[in-house]
């Protein structure tokens, strides 16, 4: 069963219906009272949406992308590809193969779109700019951010005739909105906070497939990955930091690249840590106080109901003097 998140349910409803989410939740909570207690909020709001005559599963439909969640087939995706990222071959075991992706984005969001092995033709012709229509290809969830998988029923249609995408959807997946951390709010992205680093927690190693990037767990036999086997593990890495900016704090997750960009060290020199932790207990000291602008996503974290910042972009040479530029603009736009 394909579960649609409630913050999706409930979006969806507001947005066909014209509710305010308090006037959904209360509806919500009526039904949950109606049946006592013997339902999830998950389902209440599947069973009002459904009063409410919401189709919640589109089929062939064609679908914006905000709308996509893990587990969904995506019926006809249309959007503009603004960046396309190489084709390359890779060795796992005795299995090989091929893996390509690009970024799709339409006027409510982005996504990265991935390809494997002679699905990677099908991109190959792209360029940026092209409008393209993607056809039942299946969504996943990777590290906690939506990706569009090929698989063998998949087409994806360059430049079809009649349709078309704005220019500023492009501009808008491309341009991050500068937030204070008080004014964050769950499922924003292309968010810039800037503020300083109060907290560092230690590294975490994980091991993922040298191919598809996935976590894998040892089982039994050795590592297996659902696309690739038994492979020989790779070690990424994640660390969360807490950022102030004045107005509030949010922890913030930095996976492997992001911490790269972070700790300014090569892949290799982080590995190092991985054996000998001790190592980096000095640079977390000399971390404190550092201003950082980091660039991302905002995450509802279920487990502790709190509000957290994927970070997809950070950085730490922050120039003063655009700051001071970028403030005496925002003050001048609230005079006007």
């Amino acid at each position: 069963m394909i579960k649609i998140p409630y913050e999706q349910l409930v979006e969806k409803i507001k947005t066909e219906k014209n509710l305010t989410s308090e006037q959904i939740e209360e509806q919500i909570k009526i039904k949950m009272e109606q049946l006592s207690g013997l339902i999830s909020k998950e389902g209440a709001a599947h069973i009002l949406a459904n009063e409410l005559g919401i189709k919640l599963m589109q089929g062939d439909a064609k679908l914006k992308i905000r709308d996509l969640y893990a587990g969904l087939r995506t019926g006809e995706v249309l959007g503009r590809m603004i960046r396309k990222f190489d084709i390359r071959a890779f060795q796992s075991g005795e299995r090989s193969g091929k893996v390509g992706s690009f970024i799709l984005a339409d006027e409510t969001g982005s996504i990265r779109v991935t390809c494997w092995n002679d699905q990677t033709k099908e991109m190959e012709p792209l360029i940026e700019n092209d409008v393209v229509i993607v056809v039942d290809g299946t969504v996943r969830e990777n590290r906690g951010a939506l990706e569009i998988h090929l698989n063998e029923r998949t087409k994806l249609l360059r430049n079809p005739e009649g349709k078309t995408v704005a220019v500023v959807a492009a501009q808008a997946a491309a341009t991050a909105l500068r937030k204070q951390i008080k004014a964050l709010e769950e499922n924003q992205n292309n968010v810039e906070l800037l503020g300083t680093i109060v907290q560092v927690y230690d590294m975490k190693f994980f091991e993922r497939c040298p191919a598809c990037k996935k976590r894998i767990k040892e089982q039994g036999v050795g590592f297996q990955c659902p696309d690739h086997g038994l492979v020989k593990p790779e070690f990424s890495y994640v660390m969360n930091v807490y950022l102030d900016d004045g107005s509030g704090n949010i922890r913030v997750v930095l996976f492997g690249t992001q911490l790269q960009q972070l700790l300014k060290k090569t892949d290799d020199e982080i590995q190092i840590y991985r054996t000998a932790p001790e190592t980096f207990e000095k640079l977390k000291t000399d971390l404190l106080g550092e201003m950082l602008k980091a660039t991302g996503r905002v995450n509802k974290n279920q487990m502790f109901s709190r509000l957290e910042f994927v970070a997809n972009k950070v950085e730490t040479n922050v120039n003063p003097e655009e700051e001071i530029s970028r403030l005496q603009q925002e003050l001048e736009k609230a005079q006007v």
